[in-house]
């Protein structure tokens, strides 16, 4: 076994592991997200993210992201702004606009600095769609029909009276491996209020989390493409808030919010066996 640094960092309550891929290997980034998310017998967390230098000249680093469960993940709005967060409080860039690779695409972060600290960073979500195939996927007699969003992940949302009266992990269990998701997916459960969007989310590959970057993106669209809001929203989830905006300029998807480092540590992952002589 060999000792890997991390640092633990949480984007309103959406907590990571993130290892510095450009110093320290990760041998089997699958296997270690699922034993050291591990909230009983690991560190805890919702995933592993892996931060390394980009392959391609376009991007300034590149984001890897393993769900708690083992699989990976394309993109990760929380994780991207604590990546802004990491890569300039470390001393690894000296950038406030950096680029980053995901499997999603390249996305621009904005660092809002202050004093040498990150105090918030804005990511630049892309281009949502809205597929109208799966507009309509059947819930049961007690949830409406949902809106499906596409952040470079697929986002079901789901508007409801009363969010406190959902049981999300049942609901969202069942949804996220509805037939009409083949690839599985992200089911969001939102209730409109005076001082914003209350949502709360069920991640597949993690489960409930508290805050969810892409879920939120997705949910502000919704609202706003369905008529219950305009292109400028507040999101409050479990963790914490974040601000979205939907641009009419450009129609991308715009999210400002917190990154927060929690601690670092070292934890030993299991090498590789030995190839035979």
């Amino acid at each position: 076994m060999n000792k890997v640094p991390f640092t633990k960092m949480h984007g309103c309550g959406n907590d990571y592991i993130y290892v510095n891929a450009m110093f320290h290997e990760i041998h089997s980034p699958s296997e270690a997200a699922i034993r050291w998310s591990d909230r009983h017998k690991g560190i805890g967390s919702d995933g592993l993210v892996l931060i390394d230098r980009s392959p391609i000249p376009e991007a300034d680093f590149e984001m890897r992201i393993f769900n708690a469960d083992g699989s990976e993940a394309m993109m990760c709005g929380n994780a991207s702004r604590c990546i802004g967060k990491y890569v300039y409080e470390k001393g690894l860039t000296e950038k406030t606009d950096i680029r980053l690779l995901t499997l999603s695409g390249i996305k621009p972060l904005k660092l809002h600095v202050k004093d040498e600290i990150v105090e918030r960073v804005t990511v630049d979500m892309g281009t949502p769609s809205l597929e109208n195939d799966k507009q309509f996927v059947p819930t049961n007699d007690t949830l409406p029909d949902g809106v499906f969003v596409s952040m470079g992940n697929p986002h079901y949302v789901i508007f409801v009276d009363d969010i406190q009266s959902i049981d999300v992990a049942t609901e969202g269990t069942r949804l996220e491996h509805h037939p009409c998701f083949p690839e599985r997916c992200n089911i969001e459960f939102a209730e409109m209020r005076p001082n914003g969007i209350r949502m709360r989310v069920w991640e597949r590959g993690s489960g409930i989390t508290m805050a969810c970057g892409t879920g939120a993106c997705a949910t502000a669209v919704a609202a706003a493409a369905t008529g219950r809001s305009g292109r400028q929203s507040r999101i409050i989830m479990d963790g914490g808030t974040l601000d979205i905006e939907w641009s009419e300029t450009d129609n991308h998807v715009y999210m400002t919010g917190p990154a927060t480092f929690v601690y670092e540590g070292e934890i030993e992952q299991t090498l590789p066996p030995a190839p035979p002589l």
